[in-house]
């Protein structure tokens, strides 16, 4: 069930940097159709679960912080559990059944926004704070700011609008709208979109390093050695033995398969040891939390449906949809696959809003959407795979139904969240320059377009933050929906890019559409021979006997979530193709996937 992928020696991945070098014979771990053993596959799911946890952490600790004094009714570990519980169903069912993509659902900060300035507008004036010190609250002693007031009401709007955002999504998805749009988004839609992902959270980060620079500089060191300088660091599993030349999995780049879960561990057992550990105090309750839990709706309240929910949801809905169309795109461009066919983005983002409406309904103020910082953690360790995805997601069920060891990892120091997040969110904004060399560069088009959209995707956001008083239409969601999608940089720079790329004259060429990340409408692999397509397209398509089952299915909403006879897999030769089980992102892909330009998909 994993990404398959075949070893190809002489090839090079699109993230090795001068896209003419050859990569080393060696390059990755594994071979054609074999999976990660089950050991690794497990430490590998750890890893992306302990990225999955610290923005689970920072999310909901920078929503509690901008809440007014008070405290929940409920221990907060059961809230976090919850969206846990959430994250991991939606991960696994994202793997089978939605875009087929090896990716990890997180609660993102395109939720995070539309919740903070529809909680803003119920803050007291006295504790409202404008200008640069808008992430400092300060205290007041009106009748509006007793302690004694909870946060239960504002986190069940907020909880609310994720329903609301979940339907929408769902409703998108259904209609076929994501696939009709991602149809018409080249690399100059693309790379400006990750760009702005990759820069977004910068203010987070430095907030969160801020707590200890040193410990957090430490882990971005790691990290980066790790990743990089030992990257190619071979470790055989029984040194004392004589070692095998023909066995692939005789030897293993540990460091770089687990670059980020080493430093991890290493700074979190330092960080308790010198005493700078423990859970933020908006994490922490008076009252431990249970071991055993079920999460179900209505756990501690129904959500609340108002209209400033309603305008909150829809803003949510356009910039999560955004977010992750982009994390397709380039989760398949790392592990070097056509881009997604419409009937995956429509499955995709369908499933992913049936994830945020059960989010909304377990209690969580924050919805379920294709994490960037767990893709950046695929990118630094070069490896990929649906068996370490449903490890995941398996892992975060688990865990959610046990609030209280739930609230053990929640201990987790705020500079290793702010470490982690930033270098895997380099990683993206790194992936996001990549893509730039599929266009021509030197096309004045181009370069007007791609630095109008980054630099006013940056600017907007910004501005609303100075001048928290505008825009104001005098009707409380119309300023809410227009103040959550106004501080959307991703959603921004998605939408400037997109109107710009296709209102803007220019060639195909010189839009890099005859390039392997062409939209699927524009003869989808024309490039790929056609045993080459079938294989392609067999990673994308439903698992069996799923596809029997579109038969049942209405005819409009077939056409958009089902793969058409045009994409059905099979092979010339008599049979199917079966994918195969990795997806090394440091292996090439024999005759099977695109390996960039001036650079001609090969036979083994």
């Amino acid at each position: 069930m994993n990404m398959s992928m075949t070893r190809a020696p002489s090839q090079s991945s699109p993230l090795r940097g001068p896209r003419d070098a050859p990569a080393p014979a060696d390059s990755g771990p594994y071979s054609h159709s074999s999976a990660p053993p089950w050991g690794l596959s497990c430490l590998l799911a750890l890893q992306h679960l302990l990225v999955l946890l610290s923005v689970l952490c920072a999310s909901h600790l920078l929503l509690l912080r901008s809440l007014s004094p008070g405290g929940l009714s409920y221990p907060p570990a059961q809230l976090l559990a919850s969206s846990l519980f959430s994250c991991g169903v939606s991960t696994a069912v994202q793997a089978c059944m939605g875009s087929r993509l090896p990716l990890v659902q997180a609660p993102s900060f395109e939720f995070l926004i539309p919740a903070l300035v529809m909680t803003s507008q119920k803050l007291p004036v006295a504790i409202r704070t404008p200008g640069n010190s808008s992430l400092e609250l300060h205290l007041c002693g009106g009748p509006g700011c007793s302690d004694s007031e909870f946060w239960d009401t504002p986190l069940r709007e907020a909880s609310g609008a994720v329903v609301l955002s979940g339907l929408l999504q769902g409703t998108l998805g259904l209609l076929g709208a994501p696939g009709h749009v991602f149809a018409h988004c080249g690399p100059l839609v693309l790379a400006p979109g990750l760009v702005v992902a990759g820069l977004s959270a910068h203010r987070e980060v430095a907030l969160f390093c801020s707590t200890h620079w040193g410990l957090a500089s430490l882990l971005i060191l790691l990290l980066v050695v790790c990743s990089q300088h030992l990257g190619s660091c071979r470790l055989t599993p029984h040194p004392w033995r004589p070692l095998s030349g023909s066995s692939a999995h005789s030897s293993a780049p540990a460091f770089r398969l687990l670059s980020v879960l080493i430093p991890m561990a290493f700074v979190w057992v330092l960080s308790s040891s010198l005493g700078h550990g423990g859970t933020p105090p908006e994490l922490s309750a008076p009252t431990p939390a249970p071991w055993l839990w079920m999460p179900h709706p209505a756990g501690w309240d129904w959500p609340l449906l108002t209209p400033g929910a309603l305008a909150a949801g829809m803003s949510m809905a356009l910039a999560a949809s955004a977010s992750s169309l982009g994390c397709y795109a380039l989760c398949g461009q790392l592990l070097l696959l056509p881009s997604p066919p419409a009937h995956a983005c429509n499955r995709g983002l369908s499933l992913e809003g049936l994830g945020s409406m059960l989010a909304g309904l377990l209690g969580s103020p924050l919805g379920a959407a294709s994490s960037f910082p767990n893709l950046g953690t695929g990118s630094l360790c070069q490896a990929g795979s649906r068996r370490v995805a449903y490890l995941t997601g398996l892992l975060s069920v688990v865990l959610g139904l046990s609030p209280r060891v739930t609230q053990l990892l929640a201990t987790m120091p705020l500079p290793v969240l702010g470490g982690v997040l930033g270098v895997t969110q380099a990683a993206v904004l790194s992936t996001g320059f990549s893509s730039f060399h599929l266009a021509d560069t030197d096309s004045g088009r181009n370069i007007f377009n791609v630095g109008f959209s980054v630099f006013m995707a940056l600017l907007l956001p910004r501005w609303l933050r100075e001048t928290p008083a505008t825009p104001s239409t005098g009707w409380s969601p119309v300023d809410v929906f227009l103040r959550s999608l106004l501080r959307e940089p991703i959603f921004l720079a998605a939408l400037l890019g997109f109107l710009l790329e296709n209102t803007v004259p220019g060639t195909r060429h010189e839009r890099g559409l005859d390039q392997g990340l062409a939209p699927s409408s524009t003869a989808p692999g024309a490039w790929l021979p056609r045993k080459s397509r079938e294989k392609a397209a067999a990673e994308y398509t439903l698992p069996f006997p799923t596809p029997n089952l579109c038969a049942c299915v209405p005819q409009p909403l077939r056409h958009c979530l089902c793969p058409q006879p045009g994409d059905q897999p099979g092979n010339e030769e008599g049979g199917t193709s079966e994918p195969g089980e990795t997806a090394d992102l440091l292996s090439g892909l024999g005759e099977q996937y695109y390996l960039g330009p001036n650079r001609e998909p090969r036979s083994q």
